[in-house]
C-alpha cells in the first residue's frame, strides 16, 4: 500500500467516526460513543409526564464535559412543575443528578464502531417529597451500569444494563434500555442527519414487585454542532400502584457540542 492511499484510508475512517458520533445519543437512552476531549455539551431534554395521579414535568439543564476522549462528568439540574389530580401543583428544583462514564472498550473499523462504557448516576436529594420516580423524589439514589453500542453509517444499537439503589428501597430498579437508531439521509460532513429512534425500557422493582415495559418513538435532527429532537413514550406492559401508572410522556429537547 502506498503512502497515499495510506492517508486515504486514514482519512476516511476518521470521517466515519465523526459522523457516527455526531448523529447523537438515543433520545431517552445513552449510547458508548464519545466526543473528543476537552468538549463540552450543553443539553436538556423536557419531560411531560401524564399518569393517573396527575401531569408532571422535568425540564432539567444538563452540562456535560468531557476531560478525556473516553472519559465523561456531568450535572443536570432539574426544573419540576406539578399538578396532582388531588389538586396539589406547584414547582421548583428537581432531584440533581451527576454522572460520570468511562469508555474501557472501543474497536473501529472502517464505517462502524463498538464501543462500552461503564456509567454512574447519582441522585441528590434536593426536590420535595413527591415519590414520582425520575422525577422529584427527595431521595438519595445510586445507578451503577454498563452500556454497549454498536453503529454503522447505517444504523445503530444501544443496549444498557443497571441497577439503581435508593435509599429508600422502594426505589431498588433493575433497568434495561434498548435503542435502535436508523439514519434517513447520506452521510455528510460536516453534519446534517435526520434519525429516527425506536427505544425500549424495562424497569423491575424487586422490592415491591412493581415492573413496566415502555416504548418511545423519537425523531432528531442533527445540523452541525446543534441537535433538536423530540419523542413520545407510553407503556406496552406496566403492574405499578393504580395511581403511578403512566398514560404518556413526551420528550424535546436540544444539544449544542462545544
Amino acid at each position: 500500500m502506498d503512502q497515499h492511499n495510506k492517508w486515504v484510508i486514514i482519512l476516511v475512517i476518521l470521517l466515519s467516526c465523526e459522523w457516527l458520533s455526531a448523529q447523537g445519543p438515543p433520545i431517552l437512552g445513552d449510547k458508548p460513543i464519545m466526543l473528543g476531549g476537552k468538549s463540552v455539551i450543553i443539553k436538556t431534554l423536557t419531560e411531560v409526564r401524564n399518569t393517573n395521579e396527575g401531569t408532571f414535568v422535568k425540564a432539567p439543564l444538563m452540562v456535560h464535559y468531557l476531560p478525556t476522549s473516553n472519559t465523561l462528568v456531568s450535572v443536570h439540574v432539574p426544573f419540576t412543575n406539578y399538578k396532582f389530580n388531588n389538586g396539589l401543583e406547584g414547582s421548583g428544583l428537581g432531584d440533581i443528578e451527576i454522572m460520570a462514564k468511562y469508555q474501557f472498550f472501543r474497536k473501529d473499523k472502517m464505517g462502524k464502531t463498538f464501543r462500552i462504557v461503564a456509567k454512574t448516576l447519582q441522585t441528590l436529594p434536593t426536590g420535595k417529597d413527591l415519590r414520582l420516580e425520575g422525577i422529584q423524589t427527595k431521595q438519595y439514589q445510586s445507578y451503577l451500569g454498563v452500556v454497549a453500542g454498536y453503529e454503522t453509517i447505517k444504523y445503530g444499537i444501544s443496549n444498557e444494563l443497571g441497577y439503581n439503589i435508593g435509599f429508600d428501597e422502594d426505589y431498588n430498579e433493575f433497568r434495561h434500555k434498548l435503542s435502535f437508531g436508523l439514519p434517513l439521509l447520506k452521510p455528510t460532513y460536516p453534519v446534517n442527519q435526520i434519525n429516527l429512534y425506536f427505544e425500549y425500557q424495562n424497569s423491575w422493582f424487586p422490592e415491591t414487585n412493581n415492573f413496566a415495559i415502555l416504548y418511545g418513538q423519537g425523531i432528531q435532527y442533527a445540523k452541525g454542532r446543534f441537535t433538536i429532537e423530540m419523542a413520545v413514550q407510553a407503556p406496552l406492559i406496566q403492574n405499578l400502584a393504580e395511581e403511578k401508572e403512566r398514560k404518556y410522556s413526551l420528550f424535546f429537547g436540544s444539544r449544542y457540542v462545544f
